[in-house]
């Protein structure tokens, strides 16, 4: 399983020109192992659905229910060991609480996170597509 991060969940989902080709292979090589979506992507996606910087071609509820429906989706609920790891991630991260909640889970689960955040990207202590 592999844990795709917020925008690159919504850039496969909304079909962008920014979902570059090998990570939209990479996506489709791992849908019978698994995608694994964090419960706080779904958060933050909301979030800025609310804000105004992310717009739908429907409502949220509506998009939202779509693209936990793909193919290999695994929706990872916030448990209480990711909670606590995302308060005692080693080494120094960023203080954003989603993508601390992405980086405990793919700790506690032991899986790569594919993402173009670079505070992900240059973060040891987790495992990057």
């Amino acid at each position: 399983m592999i844990l795709l991060d917020t925008h690159i969940r919504i850039w496969w989902v909304d079909g962008s020109h920014r979902l570059k080709d090998w990570q939209k292979q990479t996506i489709q090589e791992n849908e019978d192992a698994g995608l694994g979506i964090s419960a706080i992507s779904c958060w933050e996606t909301a979030k800025l659905v609310e804000i105004g910087r992310l717009s739908m071609t429907c409502p949220i509820e509506e998009w939202m229910e779509g693209a936990l429906a793909y193919p290999g989706i695994r929706l990872i609920e916030l448990s209480p060991q990711i909670s606590v790891e995302s308060t005692k991630l080693p080494g120094k991260f960023h203080k954003d609480p989603a993508d601390q909640i992405i980086a405990a889970t793919a700790r506690v689960y032991d899986i790569p996170i594919l993402t173009e955040d670079e505070k992900i990207l240059n973060y040891p202590h987790v495992t990057t597509l």
